[in-house]
C-alpha cells in the first residue's frame, strides 16, 4: 500500500478485548467476544452462532476457498472501484452499480460489511490510519439503508495483509477485530483471510496471496479480482490518499452518483526530490511493504506525484466554485461526468 509522508501507517489505539488462539497449531490471534461472532454465512445450515467454544473453522474455511480461486478481471460495466481510504455502500436496488471492488492491498485490509435482510453492502479499503473512527463510519453507512426492525443480520468479510516484517498487517487485523467487537450490534464474521491466513513465502520473502476482491451486491458473492479500470479520476483520488486525507464515502446510492471532492491539500513536500529518485528509493520510502508491491506500484506513485506537482492547491483549479465532481453511469455502464446542480 502507499504510505502518506510523515504519518504512522497503523494507529496505536488500544486493541482491547480478550484474545483467543485459533487452535490446530495456528498462530493467528482472534478476539473472543459477544458482538463479533464467528459463524457460518446465513445461507449455510446450521446457522447458529458460536461466540464461545464451538466450531471456529468456518471463517478459515472460507479463506481457504477464497485463496484457491483464480483471479477474475473485472471490467468497468456496473463496477464501482474503491481506492485506499475510500468506502462505498449500495444495495441490490441500485440500477447502476452491481459490483464493488478494490485491490493493491498489501498491508491494507479490504472490508466488506453486508446486511443480509436488505442486501445493503459496504466495501472499504483500510490502511490503519484511524481504524477507531473508520469502523463506526462503515457501520453507519450500512445502517443508513437498514430498517432496524428488518429481518437479517450483519456479516463481515476481512481480506488482506500478510506476514510483513513490520507486523503492520497483524496490527491492522487486531484493530479491525477489536473495533467491530466494540460495536453494539452483533456482527457475524464470515470470512477471515488476513495476515498469516493470506501469506505466501518465496525465497524467504513474504507476499500476500490475495491483493484484491470484488463483491457482487446482488448475490453477495465475494471473489478474488483485479481491475484494469480504476476510474474515474484515479490520479485525483490517489493524490488525496497520498497527502493524508481521511476515510470518506464516495457514492450516493439514492442518486446513483459518484461524488469526488471537493478536496484540499497543502503542496506536497519535496515533490521534485521524490520525482528524481530511482524506483528503489520510491519503493523503500513510499510503500509500507516494498518487496510485496504489485509491478505497477512505482509507476502509479510517479503518476500521482506528477499530479500533485501540477495541482499543488486543488481547490480552485480542480473544483471550480468549490463544488464536487459528479459522475453517473451511462447506458453502457461506464462513468460519465455530469454537471452539478445550479451550474
Amino acid at each position: 500500500m502507499l504510505a502518506a509522508i510523515g504519518e504512522d501507517r497503523v494507529d496505536k489505539g488500544d486493541l482491547g478485548g480478550s484474545k483467543k488462539w485459533m487452535g490446530n497449531g495456528d498462530s493467528h490471534p482472534l478476539l473472543t467476544c459477544s458482538q463479533l461472532i464467528l459463524t457460518q454465512p446465513e445461507e449455510w445450515p446450521p446457522a447458529s452462532p458460536f461466540p464461545k467454544g464451538g466450531d471456529r473453522s468456518m471463517p478459515k474455511e472460507r479463506a481457504r476457498l477464497l485463496r484457491g480461486q483464480s483471479v477474475q478481471q473485472v471490467g468497468p460495466q456496473g463496477l464501482l472501484y474503491v481506492q485506499q481510504r475510500e468506502l462505498a455502500v449500495t444495495s441490490p436496488k441500485d440500477g447502476s452499480i452491481s459490483i464493488l471492488g478494490s485491490d493493491d492491498a498489501t498491508t491494507c485490509h479490504i472490508v466488506v460489511l453486508r446486511h443480509t435482510g436488505n442486501g445493503a453492502t459496504c466495501l472499504t479499503h483500510c490502511d490503519g490510519t484511524d481504524t477507531k473512527a473508520e469502523v463506526p463510519l462503515i457501520m453507519n453507512s450500512i445502517k443508513s439503508f437498514s430498517d432496524q426492525a428488518q429481518c437479517g443480520r450483519l456479516e463481515v468479510h476481512l481480506v488482506g495483509g500478510f506476514s510483513d516484517d513490520r507486523q503492520l498487517s497483524q496490527k491492522l487485523t487486531h484493530q479491525l477485530l477489536s473495533e467491530f467487537d466494540r460495536q453494539e450490534d452483533d456482527i457475524h464474521l464470515v470470512t477471515l483471510c488476513v495476515t498469516e491466513l493470506n501469506d505466501r513465502e518465496e525465497n524467504e520473502n513474504h507476499f500476500p496471496i490475495i491483493y484484491g476482491i470484488a463483491v457482487d451486491v446482488r448475490t453477495a458473492e465475494v471473489y478474488r479480482a483485479s481491475f484494469p479500470d480504476r476510474g474515474p479520476e484515479e490520479e485525483l483520488r490517489a493524490a488525496r490518499a497520498l497527502t493524508g486525507g481521511p476515510m470518506i464515502s464516495i457514492y450516493d446510492a439514492k442518486k446513483e452518483q459518484l461524488q469526488i471532492g471537493p478536496y484540499s491539500w497543502t503542496p506536497f513536500p519535496h515533490v521534485d526530490f521524490w520525482l528524481q529518485q530511482d524506483d528503489k528509493e520510491i519503493l523503500e520510502n513510499l510503500s509500507t511493504s516494498p518487496l510485496a508491491e504489485p509491478p505497477h506500484f512505482v509507476e502509479h506513485i510517479r503518476s500521482t506525484l506528477m499530479f500533485l506537482k501540477k495541482y499543488p492547491s486543488p481547490t480552485k483549479t480542480l473544483f471550480p466554485g468549490n463544488k464536487a465532481l459528479l459522475y453517473k453511469k451511462n447506458e453502457d455502464g461506464l462513468w460519465e461526468k455530469i454537471s452539478p446542480p445550479g451550474s
